[in-house]
C-alpha cells in the first residue's frame, strides 16, 4: 500500500508521522472519509468543501489547493489500483511543542489512505441492525461544533464503547436537550407514514454527505422530507429506520432499545431507496482510471 504525506508516497512500513505531531498529541486536526466505487471517487468535490469547512472552523490553514488535494486523493487511488475502497483524508496541524499552543505548529500535515472498509457485518445490512441509545451527550456547539470532522473523536468513541458494551454495533446518542442528535458514525432517518424525517443539523447531526444525497433520492421519488427535532418516542414508533454515512452506506434498523421497529425486518422505502444508492455509485465520481 502507498500512502500519501505531504505531497510523496510512501510504504505502509515507513509512513509515519512525528510523535509531535499536534493531531498525535491533542486530536488537532480534521479528515473526511470517503468512497471508491467502480473506478471512480464518489461526492470528492463535496467531501473536499467539507474539509475546507472544517478547517475554516478551526482556523486551520490547509497548506496545499482545493484541486491538489483532490488530485491527491485521486492519484493515491491509482497509485494502489483501488477501483472500490475507503479513502482516508487527514490534515493535522503538524510537528509542534509540547505546549497547545497551535503557533508553535510551522505547518499542516495533509495524509491520504486508500484501502478497504466493512463497517457492519453483512448479515446486519439483509436482516437489520438492532442499536441502543447511549448517556454519553453530543457535543455541545458551543464546545467542538458537531458540524467539525475534528480528529478528536473521543465523544464518539465513548458512545461507541458504551454501544459495544450494550452488545450491539451503534448507537444513538442524544443532544443536551434530550432531542436524537445522531448516531457514533451515522446519521440516522426515520420513515413514518410514506413521510422521511432526520434530525436537523441544529440538534447536532453532522453535515453528512451521504445524507444529503438520501434526502435528494427521496425528493426525487416523491417521498416528503424534513428536519423536526426527534425524540426516542419517534424513533420507537417509526415505520422505518436506517443510518447513512459513507463507511456505512445505508443500513437498515430494525430494534432500538428492545422495542422492534415496524415489522422487525428492513422496510420497503429503506430497501428502495439502498438500491437507488447503490446503482448511483457506480455512474457517478471522479474517475480514477
Amino acid at each position: 500500500m502507498k500512502i500519501y504525506i505531504d505531497g510523496k508516497y510512501y510504504d505502509e512500513k515507513n509512513a509515519k508521522v512525528s510523535v509531535f505531531d499536534h493531531g498525535l498529541l491533542y486530536g488537532d486536526g480534521i479528515f473526511e472519509g470517503i468512497r471508491a466505487y467502480n473506478g471512480r471517487v464518489f461526492k470528492l468535490k463535496e467531501h473536499i468543501d467539507r474539509l475546507f469547512y472544517s478547517a475554516k472552523a478551526i482556523l486551520l490553514e490547509i497548506p496545499i489547493s482545493h484541486a491538489e488535494i483532490m488530485k491527491a486523493v485521486v492519484d493515491t487511488c491509482r497509485k494502489n489500483k483501488l477501483r472500490d475502497g475507503y479513502i482516508r483524508l487527514l490534515v493535522t496541524r503538524g510537528i509542534g511543542t509540547l505546549g497547545l499552543n497551535p503557533n508553535r505548529c510551522k505547518r499542516p500535515s495533509v495524509i491520504v489512505i486508500a484501502d478497504k472498509i466493512q463497517l457492519y457485518p453483512k448479515e446486519m445490512y439483509d436482516n437489520g441492525m438492532a442499536i441502543v441509545t447511549v448517556p454519553t451527550t453530543r457535543n455541545l456547539h458551543n464546545a467542538v461544533n458537531p458540524a467539525i470532522k475534528s480528529l478528536n473523536y473521543l465523544n464518539n468513541i465513548l458512545a461507541k464503547i458504551e454501544a459495544n458494551i450494550a452488545g450491539v454495533e451503534e448507537a444513538i446518542m442524544l443532544n443536551a436537550d434530550g432531542y436524537v442528535a445522531e448516531c457514533t458514525g451515522d446519521n440516522i432517518f426515520l420513515l413514518k407514514g410514506g413521510k422521511m424525517y432526520t434530525p436537523p443539523l441544529s440538534a447536532g447531526a453532522l453535515y453528512g454527505i451521504t445524507r444529503g444525497v438520501v434526502m435528494d433520492m427521496a425528493r426525487e421519488a416523491g417521498i416528503e422530507v424534513s428536519e423536526p427535532n426527534l425524540t426516542r418516542y419517534d424513533v420507537f414508533n417509526a415505520d422505518e429506520c436506517f443510518l447513512t454515512g459513507t463507511g456505512a452506506e445505508l443500513i437498515p434498523v430494525t430494534k432500538v432499545d428492545g422495542r422492534v421497529i415496524g415489522t422487525g425486518k428492513p422496510g420497503p422505502i429503506t430497501k428502495s431507496l439502498v438500491k437507488s444508492y447503490h446503482a448511483l455509485t457506480q455512474i457517478s465520481g471522479e474517475p480514477i482510471f
